[in-house]
């Protein structure tokens, strides 16, 4: 039988700095046992030799505040990374959706967002023998970003953007991303193959 995917919201910050990527961080640190997804708002700094993104080898990933997704789900085994990176698009496209609803209108490239080209978040996707994970960022604000990337926070996409918003923000964002997934799998219980 599937497990239904755990929500929890980390009331402190955290920095990221690409350990919780690693297989069973949530239940390790958190007791969240089983497929979930852990949100909280803190800063985000990635040394160089720890990126996984091969593209990113060398660069700074950084910033002093950001909205934070770790994902993790069991439910292939071997994981898969084909998935796993299909999972990550179906969050990000979520995400432009509801934003959207907010009058910020973002355009995608891949797993990135950006709101009038400047660009708003990081992903990356990732599988161990285990599982799969998926880290997604949105900046809050573009204090502490790197140089040479020209990035923009929720704070500054629109005027009335508040901290209470961006709570209700990673709320809607973590259920919805909830949602889609259980109504995949039903949908995949219900329909008839030959």
């Amino acid at each position: 039988m599937r497990e239904n995917m755990k929500y929890k919201k980390l009331e402190e910050p955290l920095l990221y700095d690409g350990s919780p990527i690693e297989p069973f961080w949530a239940f390790k640190e958190l007791k969240v046992k089983g497929p979930s997804i852990v949100a909280w708002i803190g800063p985000m700094n990635i040394k160089p030799d720890e990126l996984i993104d091969y593209e990113d080898v060398g660069l700074e990933i950084k910033s002093d505040e950001m909205i934070h997704f770790i994902v993790e789900h069991f439910d292939c085994q071997p994981a898969n990374i084909k998935i796993c990176y299909h999972r990550q698009r179906i969050l990000v496209m979520i995400v432009k959706d509801i934003l959207s609803e907010l009058n910020i209108n973002t355009s995608r490239n891949g797993d990135d967002l950006y709101f009038e080209g400047k660009k708003l978040s990081v992903s990356i996707a990732t599988c161990s023998n285990s599982s799969m994970k998926i880290h997604f960022g949105m900046n809050v604000t573009n204090k502490g970003t790197p140089d040479d990337i020209e990035t923009i926070g929720l704070l500054e996409c629109q005027k009335d953007m508040n901290y209470q918003k961006i709570n209700e923000l990673i709320d809607k964002i973590s259920e919805s991303f909830i949602n889609e997934i259980e109504s995949i799998e039903e949908d995949i219980t219900k329909t008839k193959v030959f």
